[in-house]
């Protein structure tokens, strides 16, 4: 009955301190108790001796992993605890239904599945169970335990039945990347999108239907034709802009403008309330020219920036103050130059009380400006009625100033281009609607002072505001 368990492969434990042994069984002496493994393993390496025999009294455990002789053909797993009496149980024998049906018995096909390939120099599929077995044995005399392996004194053995299941036979063969990709046609996949796409068109698809897909910046809902032109003015304009949108804005007459702010303050809007919405526009605008955010922060007080308002007396001059307030308020350093006149109008006289409020410099000699350059310059000496101001000595010693500070300029409501400009700007700011200005005026930006929709079109201007979601933008020569 020995000889039924002959070819079988086993795993024998022989406690913790020899180990576990796997094997073929090629002898089986019932008469000296011993049971002979060919090619075995001890701990998952494999021993450097051809066969290893044990004796029946070192044998704490015998699994039996593979049978393939014999009467135990259609077995599959068997479990023996060893004591002194021999180890081989065939399956014939009573004891071996009990030990068959006890809970660690396993499925049939746990041990046929590994009878389907042989691998060379090894008993048929026991390659693939000591690969998970063990990989980092030591020695062949040491037992490899894991990390927490100590325990009461005595260490932990891994577990073969959570371990020793084999891998899957496809991993052992190669991806074919050429048959896959054999079996994909694009040819003929894009052909049936082009009979589809000529199939809807046939059935008299409109070729202007509204897309399926839509880009991120595209509206999916349906909408009107965008008009361009949403501003119209009763007399041609002499030049005209356009926004960052592709609005179009006309420019407007001297006289056109002035009628305008005219009705505009007969229905409330006052000059006090035009003098602080053009000073915010005019703050905000210098602000992002002085390097906005990135510049004015917590970090950035020992470098405040230095600004020089060049003010006249008159409207243009008290926006300008207005501005320098807001900008004496956000911790710029402002230098106000206005020159000494015995008589000034009242806007500019409450502005100037405003700002001296702000602990700003006023100063009215050119002497007393800055002799390094400035951060920026804002320009406000010139004015749309008196045109005789540019004769006047305080006139050409500013204007002169600033075309040799080498810092940029801001010109705050600019005159049209039928009156000359003495400096040199880099931005213009004009108000509402602009004015056509010339080609030294620099780039043209427009800010928004609150003028009502009824307004402009009392004067008979019809208009749609181009501001959008701002107050300050940029135009562009049409």
């Amino acid at each position: 009955m020995a000889t039924d368990w002959l070819g079988s492969l086993v795993s024998i434990n022989c406690g913790p301190t020899l180990g576990v042994y796997q094997g073929e069984v090629v002898s089986v002496e019932q008469s000296s108790q011993t049971i002979t493994l060919r090619q075995p393993f001890h701990n998952g390496v494999k021993c450097p001796v051809p066969e290893v025999t044990f004796s029946a009294i070192d044998i704490k455990e015998l699994k039996i992993l593979d049978i393939t002789k014999g009467n135990a053909r259609n077995g599959s797993f068997a479990t023996t605890k060893v004591g002194s009496g021999p180890v081989a149980v065939p399956k014939g024998d009573p004891r071996s239904v009990e030990k068959l049906n006890s809970p660690q018995h396993c499925s049939k096909s746990y041990g046929e599945r590994h009878q389907d390939k042989d691998i060379p120099g090894q008993p048929k599929a026991f390659r693939r169970r000591h690969n998970s077995w063990s990989s980092s044995s030591r020695g062949v005399n040491q037992v490899t335990p894991k990390k927490n392996g100590v325990k009461n004194g005595q260490m932990k053995l891994r577990d073969d039945e959570c371990f020793g299941d084999g891998m899957d036979d496809g991993l052992n063969t190669d991806f074919d990347f050429e048959g896959n990709l054999a079996l994909f046609d694009k040819a003929a996949v894009f052909s049936e999108i082009d009979t589809s796409r000529n199939g809807a068109r046939s059935r008299g698809t409109p070729q202007d239907q509204t897309p399926t897909r839509y880009r991120h910046d595209e509206n999916i809902l349906e909408a009107k034709p965008i008009v361009y032109r949403q501003i119209t003015v009763p007399q041609p304009s002499a030049k005209e802009y356009c926004t960052d949108s592709g609005l179009v804005v006309p420019s407007v007459s001297y006289e056109l403008h002035q009628r305008l702010l005219s009705v505009a303050e007969r229905h409330g809007l006052s000059l006090e309330r035009r003098l602080e919405m053009t000073g915010v526009c005019a703050s905000q605008m210098a602000l992002t020219l002085l390097g906005g955010p990135n510049r004015f922060t917590p970090k950035n007080l020992h470098q405040r920036p230095t600004v020089a308002l060049l003010c006249g007396p008159h409207v243009q001059g008290a926006q300008g103050i207005s501005c320098g307030r807001h900008l004496a308020n956000h911790e710029v350093e402002v230098i106000l130059f206005l020159p000494n006149f015995v008589k000034v109008l009242d806007s500019v006289t409450s502005e100037l009380t405003l700002f001296n409020k702000t602990g700003g410099k006023q100063v009215s000699s050119i002497k007393d400006l800055p002799d390094t350059p400035v951060d920026l310059i804002i320009n406000c000496l010139d004015c749309h009625e008196n045109t005789f101001l540019m004769d006047q000595p305080w006139y050409r010693a500013a204007a002169d100033w600033a075309n040799q500070n080498r810092a940029p300029v801001l010109s705050l409501d600019p005159p049209g281009s039928g009156k000359g400009q003495a400096v040199e700007a880099k931005w213009s700011l004009s108000l509402c609607l602009p004015l056509p200005l010339a080609e030294g005026a620099g780039s043209v930006y427009l800010c928004d002072i609150g003028i009502p929709r009824q307004v402009f079109q009392e004067v008979g201007i019809k208009y749609i505001s181009p501001f959008g979601c701002k107050f300050v933008i940029p135009l562009h020569s049409a």
